[in-house]
């Protein structure tokens, strides 16, 4: 390897007491920038070292004197109370109940009978502001006898909640709660804005400054007992205050409710088919945040500085797939790498110069302490990535954490060593050119492009069986040869002729989820455009409860495409007749095992004329149907494996009537994935696995040849030609 692949591309974590380590990590990894993190100081016998400095800031806390000089000014939270039956015409409803006393503090110094709500959650209607009291820390409500009961409150949010889930993750003691505050309003607007100037200032040796994030943070809520109890990646609910949603009226014409966020009581997640009222707040967020952002960065720039926003954190209103962004004008992004979708969620953000993915593990005590095994999170981490960079590549990696604790585990320094200079080759191979695709694809739920690749994320990356098939889907296309599109019903409503561009359609998850899009199916304009879509001969992909929607005679809105039914009692009297298996089909050619459907679904039935390719107990598993000139796969489950990918893989194709097209830029094992590079004239050979592989790989005109990989190798060749 040449040196120019032994060095960059690389960030690296340092504290003051590991100034040597970090130089002999900065020449082993070939890093070429540091930074510090949350807890840790940047030590100055490093500000000469030949590497890019970055300084992590924090817009919103880091400055408690500020905070509790100006306690209007603290950022605010909406926050929902239990539920509470009335047993006789009263019920004293506790607001801080299951909420952290040094997280939020009830605010009622601004106008509690505008500005909170009790909901009668047994109609569905607020309770006039006559009929309920507030006193020492509860509302009495003046109620009907056993209807239930909410209230829907604003509270200060007195501890970041980032920096209270770092203090009890690592076991911090004796330190100061760090209090949030609102740099939306207007003396800390002011304020803020000479902070940054004057930090930027007595840090002339920081090159970049990586705002962590901006204003407003994720809804991240801890009970009394400081476990979390609440988390929404996608949460809006500690974006308010009365300052920003006054302004909203006025912007908008109508007046706010906090029911618009609360949503039933369900925080508004990003499972929840978003209301009007609710979009019309986040692209009301989105305008404002882009507006103060933009002003940040431009006093960034004009001291000499680049300006790397966190994907994460305070980023709510910065989304970075919709218009608003661009106009930040930001360098740099930076995100925490789980798997390949989140790193798709980085690499493809347009607007910015460069990306950047944080790797796990995160040096942190809950993956490095005696018998933990970093190195196999690590190996996780990266072959599942790798997957993605090798069809949209960032242009930096990087770790975070206590360097100290990563440099007790030399195997893990060493194997981090190797994942280095594995991207840096990756990068020179495929950077600026667009991979071979073979299809055109289109994930369809009511986000659309807002939340490509991400809105099934709900926190980490734990396994949920409620959103396990969206999220195997969307990490299979990640690493996948197909150029992947996320569409919303809105956008088919806009603009009818958007399918027209398209290959395939895929639908996943369960019904009336925002997922599937639930009441949307009631638009005749849009279950005819899909039906019309797929009858011309375009293919459709089904999971799950796909289209999902009691209405008009079906629970599944798409069950004449699909060619199978939900069945709820209403189709009892009816019977079921086509059970037969065709297990030669095309889909399951290369299923070597049983197809894994993970947690599956139960009680669909086929409908007439629709091959069976599994069923298990009478519940049909996958099928598939001819409609018109074109096809639809339904499939009950689909946990993310190498297995189910090939499967997929083979049902797009098969959907596209383009089965022909499976040996080109192939292999005949799954565990093994071809990626070519057409343009730059190259190709690639990756084993995904840890264990050696053996295959045939496929290229192009019918031609082939052997191949043995060892553990986790990539081969490279030139395409002749």
């Amino acid at each position: 390897m040449d040196e120019t692949r032994k060095s960059g591309r690389v960030t690296i974590p340092t504290d003051l007491d590991v100034v040597p380590e970090t130089l002999e990590i900065l020449k082993k990894w070939g890093a070429d920038a540091i930074r510090d993190c949350d807890g840790t100081d940047f030590p100055q016998q490093l500000k000469d070292a030949d590497a890019k400095i970055y300084s992590t800031y924090y817009t919103t806390r880091k400055d408690n004197a500020w905070a509790k000089a100006n306690p209007d000014e603290v950022q605010q939270c909406y926050i929902m109370t239990g539920f509470y039956t009335a047993p006789g015409d009263t019920v004293t409803i506790p607001l801080m109940k299951g909420i952290s006393p040094e997280l939020m503090q009830v605010n009622t110094n601004d106008d509690i009978t505008r500005w909170w709500e009790v909901m009668d959650r047994t109609t569905g209607q607020p309770v006039p502001p006559e009929q309920w009291s507030y006193a020492d820390g509860s509302v009495t409500v003046q109620a009907v006898p056993f209807h239930e009961y909410t209230v829907s409150f604003l509270a200060y949010l007195i501890w970041d909640p980032v920096h209270m889930y770092n203090a009890t993750t690592n076991g911090w003691t004796n330190f100061e709660h760090q209090i949030t505050f609102d740099v939306r309003q207007p003396k800390t607007h002011k304020y803020s804005m000479e902070r940054l100037r004057k930090f930027i200032a007595e840090h002339p040796y920081v090159n970049v400054i990586r705002y962590t994030t901006f204003f407003h943070q994720f809804t991240l809520i801890f009970d009394e007992l400081k476990r979390e109890k609440f988390v929404d990646w996608y949460g809006y609910s500690a974006s308010v205050s009365p300052y920003i949603l006054n302004q909203f009226e006025q912007e908008v014409g109508y007046k706010f409710r906090p029911e618009y966020i609360i949503d039933q009581g369900y925080y508004n997640n990003q499972y929840r088919v978003p209301s009007k009222e609710f979009r019309d707040f986040q692209a009301f967020q989105r305008r404002e945040v882009a507006k103060l952002a933009k002003e940040m960065v431009d006093i960034t720039h004009a001291c000499g500085c680049e300006a790397m926003m966190f994907l994460g954190d305070h980023w709510i209103g910065t989304e970075p797939f919709m218009p608003e962004f661009k106009t930040i004008g930001l360098d740099a992004v930076v995100g925490s790498v789980g798997n390949g979708s989140t790193l798709r969620l980085i690499s493809d953000i347009e607007g910015v110069k460069y990306t950047e993915g944080r790797f796990l593990p995160y040096f942190f005590p809950d993956t490095f302490h005696e018998g933990g095994d970093p190195v196999r999170e690590a190996k996780e981490n990266w072959v599942t990535a790798r997957r993605a960079i090798l069809r949209k590549p960032i242009d930096r990696i990087g770790y975070g954490g206590y360097l100290k604790l990563a440099l007790q585990f030399p195997e893990f320094v060493d194997y981090v060593e190797s994942v280095c200079n594995e991207f840096r080759e990756l990068y020179e191979n495929i950077k600026g050119t667009t991979p071979y695709c073979v299809k055109r694809v289109a994930v369809l739920n009511c986000w659309g492009k807002m939340r490509a690749w991400g809105c099934h994320m709900v926190h980490h990356a734990l396994y949920y069986k409620q959103n396990y098939s969206y999220a195997g889907v969307i990490e299979m296309l990640s690493g996948a040869p197909f150029d992947v599109k996320f569409i919303s019903f809105e956008d088919i409503k806009n603009d009818p002729h958007l399918l027209d561009s398209l290959d395939v359609i895929i639908n996943v998850g369960d019904a009336d989820t925002a997922h599937t899009g639930g009441i949307w199916w009631e638009d005749p304009e849009i279950s005819s455009a899909i039906r019309k879509f797929v009858w011309n001969g375009g293919g459709f992909i089904g999971v799950g409860e796909p289209s999902g929607h009691p209405y008009q005679g079906h629970i599944l809105q798409l069950a004449s495409v699909l060619g199978v039914e939900e069945e709820n009692g209403f189709t009892l009297n009816y019977d079921k007749y086509n059970w037969e298996e065709h297990s030669d089909h095309f889909i399951l050619q290369d299923a070597d095992q049983p197809v894994d459907f993970g947690e599956g679904k139960k009680n669909i039935y086929a409908l007439e004329g629709t091959e069976v390719l599994v069923q298990r107990n009478k519940e049909v598993q996958m099928a598939a149907h001819d409609f018109g000139k074109g096809r639809a796969v339904y499939i009950s489950g689909v946990p993310y494996s190498f297995a189910n990918s090939r499967t997929l893989y083979r049902a797009i194709l098969w959907s596209a009537h383009s089965e022909e097209e499976l040996h080109t830029w192939f292999s005949s094992n799954y565990n093994v994935e071809v990626h070519a590079y057409v343009k730059n004239g190259k190709y690639c050979v990756v084993n995904n696995t840890y264990e050696p592989q053996d295959t045939t790989v496929y290229t192009t005109g019918g031609s082939s040849f052997a191949l043995h990989l060892d553990a986790n190798e990539i081969k490279w060749y030139s395409i002749e030609g």
